[in-house]
């Protein structure tokens, strides 16, 4: 579990290497980029990176996008706060992120992988993610303000 993991494709460095990560990237791309956590506070991104597997792509020194799974590696993994950065859309980097994710050696026996989106459905159905099957089966406890305050 300790290995870090790299592919390098079209001169780009995709990574599991926590030492790559910049956090200062991460944070400012979630806090006033996303529509899923705006405004979450930089210490509950370095926390939520250090439970995590985290998925880093580099141009060089500087990161073009990132994804992190939170799992068991065994029952249960859940997709999030994957995002590539305005400047470097149009690429194809979204779609070898989630490549890359989802080969992962410790992602290939998961029972049940997850993830929410507002508007990338198409992109993730070419990975095999599908509506839920038995959403009443589903419950959650969800407080939208939990990150920014």
């Amino acid at each position: 579990m300790g290995e870090h993991h790299e592919r390098t494709d079209d001169g780009l460095l995709f990574s599991t290497d926590r030492t790559r990560l910049d956090i200062d990237v991460i944070h400012g791309f979630l806090s006033r980029e996303s529509y899923w956590v705006p405004g979450i506070h930089r210490e509950l991104v370095e926390r939520s990176i250090a439970n995590s597997i985290c998925f880093g792509v580099y141009d060089g020194t500087t990161q073009l996008g990132f994804a992190r799974v939170v799992t068991d590696r065994v029952g249960f993994a859940y997709l999030a706060d994957v995002f590539v950065a305005a400047e470097a859309r149009g690429r194809g980097i979204g779609k070898r992120l989630v490549a890359f994710v989802l080969d992962h050696p410790d992602l290939q026996r998961v029972r049940r992988f997850m993830l929410a989106t507002r508007d990338a459905h198409d992109l993730y159905a070419q990975y095999g993610f599908t509506p839920l099957e038995h959403p009443p089966g589903f419950m959650e406890r969800y407080d939208p303000d939990a990150l920014s305050r």
